[in-house]
């Protein structure tokens, strides 16, 4: 049986992979970068990279294409831009790539670490409203909060 991760391992030869100071770089030389943050949207309420949009991995692939009522007209005119695919820890963010490319667009790749190592390169995010982000606000924010019922119980064989 497949994990989450060895699903996403699976496709890291196919999905091209940047570090955070690598996307400071492409920021500062490519204007027109688009950056997609597929985490939910609660997520990318609480903080995002400013100028990033919000498509949620989920409703990815419609939103790509036309007659959809997820599409996402920048998303869909996107194809021959340079994407950058961003999610909290960069697992997410190697899938949505990956499905980007099967659709046929043709600069894509994923922020390996994610937000978090975004924010622990003390990059900036915002908020919603706009707003700074404290980067020791998202450090708890980004701290792994797991029920007991989300923990792997220890005579799992699965």
């Amino acid at each position: 049986m497949k994990t989450f991760l060895d699903l996403m391992h699976s496709h890291l030869s196919d999905v091209q992979e940047i570090m955070p100071w690598d996307l400071e770089e492409r920021l500062a030389d490519n204007p027109d970068l688009l950056l997609l943050d597929v985490r939910e949207p609660d997520e990318f309420a609480a903080m995002h990279i400013a100028g990033s949009i919000n498509v949620p991995r989920g409703i990815l692939e419609s939103a790509c294409e036309w007659d959809y009522e997820e599409t996402v007209p920048e998303l869909v005119q996107a194809r021959a831009r340079e994407i950058i695919v961003i999610c909290r820890s960069g697992y997410r963010s190697v899938l949505a790539a990956y499905s980007l490319n099967v659709l046929g667009y043709q600069t894509v790749v994923s922020l390996k670490t994610g937000l978090r190592g975004w924010k622990d390169y003390e990059q900036p995010l915002i908020n919603a409203t706009g707003a700074a982000v404290d980067l020791d606000d998202a450090d708890v924010y980004f701290t792994t909060k797991l029920r007991p019922d989300q923990q792997r119980p220890v005579d799992w064989v699965g």
